[in-house]
């Protein structure tokens, strides 16, 4: 536009200074641009490009190939092409990075009619993730360089890295739920196949729980007692919001805060309970669905800005798996970690009262945390005065457990007070033996 706008300009000055030279030439030079701008448009517009990856579920180390072929389906040859392939950028630029790639990234190519050419690349996936491989930025223009047209083009493919799972040391999650301070009177809580003893009748029994032969014998009212029930499985609740897990999203605490929930819901899963999650995180498929991958651009720097850079992670609405039992139960759990990001948007103790009623009480609640604040402290204990039964998980790398449980750290005194049970841990080996000994007593 700015070349047009002075072109015209010198034009209407030759005109009026009657410089015959100027007016020709500036002639010539509007007629290059209409042609310029004619056909980077037509050379822009016949251009396709298709995008195969071989794979779309990798473990962490493992490789995937991707390749994207752009073929010219109009009648006049392109005399230059730059093709660029996009990853991640946050994911590159991350100290480690998360992935790496081998090949060309950027390609400069002439593209004679009916012709084609790919692109190939090796992408490494290093962490766990939802990767989008693409899109394709592409740009060509006249042999003057006045005139350039932009296009993304190759839908992008979207590859699914698990976390890593751990083996744990003697897992054991069938443990007695205790009465408390709370007189419950569901079922759920206690087994009627388990005859604990017999009791003298007490008012408000009901009569399906009278002993009829010890009535009989004793000429008194006896009532049976059940044992309490068994909690089987466990809903793992995780803060994956920010500002709670020490460093951003890469940090290590995160990553093993991820890995923690997979061996324990592996676990868990292998001893055929129930299994269930909620997180305050972000969906990475949700973020992509909800953003979209393209966007018109005015240069090839903008639009490789606009497919690659992060966003702001807000979200008003807790990740829910709910709790129950089934093959593929642990898959769905396993893919949910794979693609959660940290979220600016809902904290521990608001994802609590959000989801509540997608968190059952036969099952317990393994709270997963980077830290623990008054607040979190507060919605955990109580969920236990509920009858929850309740056990807490600190990750942090960059804190040991203390010495002398004597004197325990603030945030430890604020579970204790609460007589929640809790485990540190910093290391994967931590992460392992965390159920040496059984997680809920």
């Amino acid at each position: 536009m700015k070349w047009i706008l002075g072109t015209v300009g010198l034009l209407v000055l030759g005109l009026v200074l009657k410089l015959g030279l100027l007016v020709y030439a500036m002639y010539v030079l509007l007629g290059i641009l209409g042609l310029s701008r004619f056909f980077s448009r037509s050379w822009i517009n016949h251009l396709s490009a298709h995008r195969h990856c071989d794979r779309d579920h990798v473990e962490i180390g493992g490789t995937a190939a991707t390749e994207v072929e752009i073929r010219n389906d109009g009648r006049l040859s392109i005399p230059w092409l730059i093709a660029e392939d996009t990853l991640p950028r946050e994911a590159l630029a991350q100290i480690p990075p998360r992935l790496k790639a081998d090949g060309q990234r950027l390609t400069l190519a002439r593209l004679a009619p009916g012709k084609s050419m790919t692109v190939r690349r090796q992408v490494t996936f290093l962490r766990r993730g939802y990767y989008q491989l693409g899109p394709l930025l592409l740009e060509t223009g006249d042999v003057f360089g006045l005139h350039r047209r932009f296009r993304v083009a190759a839908e992008p493919r979207f590859v699914l890295v698990p976390p890593k799972v751990l083996p744990l040391q003697g897992y054991n999650l069938a443990s007695r739920r205790p009465i408390g301070e709370i007189r419950v009177v569901h079922r759920l809580f206690e087994d009627p196949t388990r005859l604990a003893g017999i009791r003298p009748y007490q008012p408000g029994d009901p009569l399906n729980r009278i002993h009829w032969r010890a009535t009989a014998r004793t000429g008194a009212i006896h009532c049976r007692v059940y044992e309490n029930s068994r909690v089987a499985g466990a809903t793992f609740v995780l803060d994956f919001h920010e500002p709670k897990i020490p460093g951003a999203g890469p940090s290590p605490s995160a990553e093993l805060a991820i890995v923690t929930v997979a061996s324990l819901a592996h676990a868990v899963f292998l001893l055929g309970q129930q299994i269930g999650l909620v997180s305050n995180g972000r969906d990475a498929a949700d973020r992509i669905r909800d953003e979209g991958w393209s966007a018109p651009f005015a240069s090839r720097g903008a639009a490789r800005t606009q497919a690659t850079a992060a966003t702001a992670n807000t979200r008003l609405q807790p990740v829910v798996v709910k709790t129950r039992k089934g093959e593929d139960q642990f898959g769905r759990i396993l893919e949910t970690l794979a693609r959660l990001e940290h979220s600016d948007g809902l904290e521990f103790h608001e994802m609590l009262e959000e989801a509540a009623g997608e968190i059952p009480r036969d099952a317990t609640v393994v709270a997963v945390l980077g830290r623990v604040t008054p607040a979190t402290a507060a919605a955990l204990g109580e969920l236990a005065r509920r009858g929850f039964l309740v056990t807490v998980i600190v990750v942090s790398v960059d804190v040991a457990p203390p010495p002398d449980w004597a004197q325990p750290p603030e945030w430890a005194r604020l579970l204790l007070e609460r007589n929640i049970d809790f485990r540190v841990v910093n290391t994967e080996e931590a992460v392992t033996n965390l159920c040496a000994e059984a997680i809920v007593k």
